[in-house]
């Protein structure tokens, strides 16, 4: 790790089930799309550059609801009501290009509870995504979230807590999938480039850790608490136990 960083790792040792709270999640996946951009982007030169793409819309779909508390009137009761606001969404994703020019070698992505969740945020990004498997493009899709619905695959799939997805545009249909749960590490793979060329190893771990220590989070996650979302019944013990171990309960 880099002598910058700073304060205590994550306790476990894959994912960190905390860091999936809602709240959190938006500026925790920025951070990880932006440490891969800085580790990877130098690796791939000078045949390719690594650029983050953006695309902002709201969600209608996923309604929140605002409104006053009621407050009574000598005149008439005064009716609480509920204004429906829809979610500012912003993702960002990084595309391999070829420095001279020329099509998207390879799209990165990290899946986001929005994409997850049924609405026009899966809507969207399900566009996306079957507009680049339709190509020579590669996929590379990481899933960090225990919650909602994976994205669509064929065949049986294991039931595990995350999940990687590396589809190589000249191997389509077949792709590879790593499957890993909370207790596992979370495992490197090959970035796939053009037929033929080696690509980086990447390891999203130590993406996590950068983001970990950089965001504070060893301060700012409770970990006396039980995450959003909860844990599986199976799981509850072994995390008490590690996080007691660490002395962080």
């Amino acid at each position: 790790m880099s002598a910058m960083l700073v304060g205590m790792p994550s306790p476990f040792p894959g994912m960190d089930p905390f860091m999936e709270n809602p709240s959190l999640w938006p500026g925790i996946q920025h951070g990880l799309i932006a440490h891969l951009q800085r580790a990877l982007g130098p690796l791939l030169r000078p045949a390719h550059v690594l650029c983050l793409e953006e695309r902002r819309y709201r969600d209608r779909d996923g309604l929140e609801l605002a409104g006053p508390a009621a407050v009574r009137s000598p005149l008439r009761p005064v009716v609480a009501v509920e204004i429906p606001l829809s979610d500012r969404v912003r993702e960002t994703w990084l595309e391999v290009r070829p420095a001279g020019g020329g099509d998207t070698v390879t799209v990165l992505a990290i899946v986001s509870p929005i994409n997850k969740r049924p609405g026009r945020g899966r809507r969207i990004y399900e566009a996306k995504r079957r507009l680049i498997l339709d190509t020579a493009t590669s996929l590379v899709e990481i899933d960090l979230l225990r919650s909602g619905e994976p994205m669509p695959l064929r065949g049986p799939q294991p039931d595990t807590d995350y999940r990687i997805l590396v589809s190589r545009g000249e191997r389509r249909p077949r792709a590879e999938l790593l499957p890993f749960s909370l207790r596992d590490p979370i495992p490197r793979f090959e970035l796939p480039l053009r037929p033929g060329e080696s690509g980086p190893m990447v390891a999203v771990r130590a993406a996590l850790d950068s983001v970990y220590a950089t965001g504070s989070f060893d301060l700012r996650l409770d970990y006396r608490q039980q995450p959003l979302p909860e844990l599986r019944a199976d799981d509850i013990g072994w995390a008490d136990e590690l996080l007691r171990a660490a002395r962080l309960r």
